[in-house]
């Protein structure tokens, strides 16, 4: 999701580096070489960065980058007692979800909307499961709603199995609380079936037979049984587009077919006829239960990193950081290890993870030796557009006091919820953690969802006039949502620091082939790639692998390659381990 909750995860990805990471130790990593930090023409931290590589120039498996993907797939096989090492090109690790802090504001650059953190078991959140395994948890505030802006008016939407009823009887009416109704119905029973394999269990070869199909097959065959003839047949539909099920049971009323597209565009950067049906159903599973709630990791989304980062050192991995991978080194048709921008080889013994998209992964490799078909297929997968980001601090004093952390305005449902400048997302996560702000202030990130068209901003020059009124334009709409959301006590020439983010400051910090939010794959017309590549022991893992986009996809591509890279056995021993 834009946002990133237990079956989502847009993160809009933002990794402006900052200070040095003191908080991370370990014997095995040193990270003694400072970044000099600047100011970019942005108004982001930018550090000079050093190619510097301490410890030893070698390691069992190497992971090219530290997102959440990167970190988990890392911290995994260090606790499968492998000798692994990230290494991450900036002085921050995680990727899309790390954080930044500027005049004593601590911002989140990405994923602020979670569920699942504090769930356990088979049917728990991926990356939950993930840090379960590493002996790691994160203390989250919980809450149950956010605030809605759309044509029709504004309200306090609630998850949960009834309240949502409410808001549909007064913005909808009885057809559209019917359609609702008849919706969750149907799916709702689905969910055992959509949930049955733990992502920690998969792995890519045909050791998943026993680690996942022989240990869960019963529990599966039973959740088809007690689902009877009529809801079998709707688990078939589980790997088709999610609008199959809508069309199926006559769904038209205009509200509930614009709330479900927006749902399935905040999830995975696609609208209802994109997004496989499994992951609108496992997300509908946590969001309209009972007892359901959202979680916010205390100190930020970067609480995500640390944590992971804890998991990876206390198993003796290593981390990396200002060790910028200039090449993939493949010798007699096998990647066998990194080529660091300072000119360093850095061996790998037994395989290179790539964290990196398909399209900089493949800028990675040496073209002679990436087969063609690969090649091409990778250069015609559709990519999701960019984002525009606002992070604002300000002071706290006239606005009102029971402000909520998340808000979401939709300007226009007739032009589409993936149209650029119609939809835009803000967090304010001092509401919930106020240690993310100094005293009596507030810190605020608002964005557009993976919506903004790169072509408008390719070629610019970033310090150029054309620049910044491009910029002062297209973040106009960014700042009328927050003053709509924020209401008449904000001010925005009094906020004590302003950041406007465009697609560049997207491609330029977080390395991502045209500031894209990923590959724009819809269910039905096209797969997420695996895990393998033509290369031997070269793998790859994060939002271009399957599962697909959002976090807790990330982070199940993340253990899937690690479980890959370790015996069944082994496996099968973790598993047991954390009881799943």
């Amino acid at each position: 999701m834009a946002w990133g909750l237990s079956g989502a995860g847009i993160g809009p990805s933002f990794p402006h580096l900052f200070q040095p990471v003191s908080s991370f130790k370990s014997k095995r990593r040193t990270p003694t070489v400072l970044a000099r930090v600047q100011t970019s023409s942005n108004g982001y931290p930018s550090p000079t960065l050093t190619n510097n590589f301490p410890g030893k120039p070698e390691a069992d498996v190497i992971v090219v980058g530290s997102g959440i993907g990167g970190l988990c797939c890392g911290a995994l096989l260090a606790r499968y007692n492998q000798d692994v090492l990230v290494l991450e090109s900036h002085d921050r690790p995680g990727g899309a979800a790390h954080s930044f802090e500027i005049k004593d504001y601590k911002f989140d650059s990405g994923p602020s909307l979670f569920s699942g953190f504090q769930s356990r078991g088979p049917q728990a959140n991926p990356l939950a499961q993930v840090l379960d395994a590493l002996g790691e948890s994160i203390p989250c505030a919980t809450y149950d709603s956010w605030m809605v802006y759309i044509p029709e008016g504004e309200f306090l939407s609630r998850i949960g199995p009834t309240d949502f009823f409410k808001d549909l009887q007064t913005y909808a009416g009885p057809e559209a609380e019917k359609e609702w109704r008849k919706l969750l119905d149907a799916i709702l029973p689905l969910s055992t079936a959509a949930m049955a394999l733990p992502p920690l269990s998969i792995r890519g070869d045909w050791g998943v037979l026993s680690t996942a199909g022989a240990r869960y097959a019963p529990s599966l065959l039973k959740s088809f049984a007690q689902m009877g003839p009529q809801g079998a047949l709707g688990a078939t539909k589980l790997l088709r587009p999610f609008s199959e099920i809508i069309n199926s049971l006559g769904l038209k009323d205009p509200f509930i077919r614009n709330w479900v597209d927006l749902l399935s565009f905040l999830l995975a950067g696609v609208k209802s006829d994109g997004v496989l049906s499994a992951e609108m159903i496992y997300m509908f599973s946590e969001w309209y239960k009972p007892g359901c709630c959202l979680e916010y990791p205390l100190h930020g989304s970067g609480a995500v990193v640390d944590a992971l980062v804890r998991g990876l050192e206390k198993f003796n991995g290593r981390l990396s950081l200002r060790s910028h991978v200039e090449n993939i080194v493949v010798e007699d048709g096998r990647a066998i290890g990194v080529k660091l921008r300072g000119g360093q080889f850095v061996r790998a013994r037994k395989a290179v993870v790539s964290n990196a998209s398909m399209w900089d992964t493949l800028n990675l490799l040496p073209k002679e030796v990436v087969p063609k078909h690969y090649q091409e297929r990778i250069k015609t997968t559709p990519q999701c557009e960019s984002f525009m980001h606002l992070h604002l601090g300000f002071d706290a004093k006239g606005i009102r006091e029971d402000l909520g952390i998340h808000h979401i305005v939709v300007n226009d449902w007739e032009r589409g919820v993936d149209a650029d400048q119609n939809v835009v997302l803000i967090s304010v996560p001092s509401v919930l953690s106020p240690d993310l702000a100094p005293p009596g202030k507030h810190v605020l990130h608002a964005y557009t969802p993976g919506t903004e068209p790169f072509e408008l901003w390719e070629g610019l020059d970033r310090r150029s006039n054309e620049y910044k009124e491009l910029k002062a334009q297209r973040s106009e709409v960014m700042w009328k949502a927050v003053e709509r959301a924020l209401g008449p006590g904000f001010d925005r020439e009094k906020c004590e620091v302003k950041l406007v983010g465009t697609p560049l400051t997207h491609q330029r910090f977080l390395r991502r082939n045209r500031g894209t939010y990923g590959p724009a794959i819809q269910a039905g017309k096209g797969s997420f790639p695996g895990h393998t590549t033509p290369i031997p022991q070269l793998f790859c893992c994060g939002d271009s692998t399957f599962p697909g986009i959002g976090v807790p996809a990330v982070a199940a591509s993340g253990a899937i390659v690690a479980n890959s890279l370790v015996s069944v056995s082994q496996h099968s021993e973790l598993l047991d381990a954390v009881g799943i």
